[in-house]
């Protein structure tokens, strides 16, 4: 049978995972492809370190040029982290004609269309399954199994560590430093834990989708990106009144004139949409698209043996690829959408919660600067005060961005209000 050469450059936990599960699952990968995958190369920085995998001495070498220069290898799958070192591997691999697999999320948001302009003009092909939502296949969906479909929206619950997070402070009731302990404690959350909870893990991934939905590759600088540091118990309590779940939810559309917005922030949705049930660690995404209408993906969007699962589909695909002439040489560019809008221009409905003074009046002046700016307000909560203080929690009407942050900075201002208010999106999925 014919033996396809692969080159890991990197071989910790998902380096690790795909190498255990080709050899596991050797035979059925084998019947399935007609060809072998096997591993000829491994480049790591300590070759003699013990790992928990086994690979056979000879296999390893500190340098990745190693992997890229084996003629052996044919395919090169960047598992190493990182930016600039892992673009200089896939450019040298390109140059040298080998396809690429990675599943490199910053990468690609970064350097995406660069990588993917120098794939087409070397007609050799980058593979990325993993580099969103593990072992969910959303690319291979998003590029193919909805190439027929104009994507009006994603709507994606696409990392764990803060999903686990809310969901411990909405089940126990833990404060965010309590729960983000815990997350780290059970390994769900990197000692780091700064590009989780900050949004941008899940921002780099809602940047490769928009890229693919609307072919045209999306700026980082394009993206509104809010993380969950700053969301509280008593946020959690009141969303759950408003019947309500607080989510890092990534939100990708495109409207009737073609105009994209991408952003990531935490958001209030109906606790009876089914991403609201979606808890822990497990990823979910809400796909529409015009002709099939609404579907949903869900799984581990993390983890050895998700990603690795990716990663081994990505193998298969770029083995057969060796053979068969490509158009697609992993991102198709066209021009039937426009830019990313600007965020002030943003519509969305919002949370809205203000400490004040306890005394007559704070209402009044509070909506008035509201109603100035041509604001509605839908709802709201005034809990028991303690006599001195107090909360107002208003949700809000449809309103841009623009209007909104006006809207704050007036309403601050205002004697009777305590400190900052607390703004959060509201998301009601409507088509």
């Amino acid at each position: 049978m014919k033996q396809i050469g692969i080159g890991l450059a990197g071989f910790g936990t998902v380096g690790a995972g795909v190498f255990k599960h080709l050899a596991q699952n050797r035979d059925l990968l084998s019947q399935r492809l007609g060809l072998g995958l096997a591993v000829c190369r491994i480049a790591v920085r300590d070759p003699k370190k013990t790992r928990d995998v086994k690979a056979p001495a000879e296999l390893f070498t500190a340098r990745w040029q190693d992997v890229v220069d084996d003629p052996q290898v044919q395919i090169v799958v960047e598992l190493m982290g990182g930016i600039e070192e892992a673009r200089e591997l896939i450019v040298r691999a390109i140059g040298a004609g080998k396809i690429v697999v990675t599943g490199n999320k910053a990468l690609l948001a970064e350097h995406g269309k660069e990588l993917f302009d120098l794939a087409t003009a070397k007609q050799v092909p980058i593979f990325f399954e993993a580099a969103v939502a593990g072992g969910i296949p959303i690319i291979k969906a998003v590029r193919e199994s909805f190439i027929g479909n104009h994507i009006k929206s994603i709507h994606g619950i696409i990392n764990g560590t803060t999903n686990y997070i809310l969901t411990r402070m909405t089940e126990a009731g833990l404060d965010y430093a309590a729960a983000l302990a815990e997350a780290q404690a059970q390994g769900y959350a990197e000692a780091d834990p700064t590009l989780d909870v900050n949004g941008w893990d899940a921002a780099h991934k809602a940047i490769i989708l928009a890229s693919l939905a609307y072919g045209t590759w999306i700026s980082p600088s394009k993206v509104f990106v809010e993380g969950i540091e700053k969301v509280t118990a008593r946020d959690i309590g009141f969303a759950k009144m408003l019947g309500c779940r607080i989510k890092l939810l990534g939100i990708i559309k495109a409207d009737d004139r073609g105009a994209i917005e991408v952003r990531v922030h935490p958001t209030l949705i109906p606790e009876k949409h089914v991403l609201a049930s979606v808890n822990g660690v497990f990823n979910a995404l809400c796909v529409h698209g015009d002709v099939v209408g609404e579907t949903l993906f869900y799984g581990r969007g993390a983890g050895q043996d998700p990603t690795a699962s990716a990663v081994i589909a990505d193998l298969a695909e770029a083995a057969h690829a060796l053979d068969s002439k490509r158009r697609d040489f992993g991102f198709m560019p066209h021009g039937l959408y426009g830019d990313c809008k600007p965020l002030d221009e943003i519509l969305c409905q919002y949370y809205l919660r203000i400490p004040v003074d306890d005394k007559p009046g704070v209402l009044a002046q509070v909506a008035g600067v509201l109603g100035e700016l041509n604001i509605g307000i839908s709802s709201m909560i005034q809990p028991e005060s303690d006599g001195q203080s107090a909360e107002l929690i208003l949700m809000l009407h449809d309103a841009t961005h623009a209007q909104v942050r006006e809207a704050i900075a007036r309403i601050t201002a205002l004697p009777a209000v305590e400190g900052a208010p607390t703004l959060l999106r509201v998301e009601h999925f409507t088509p």
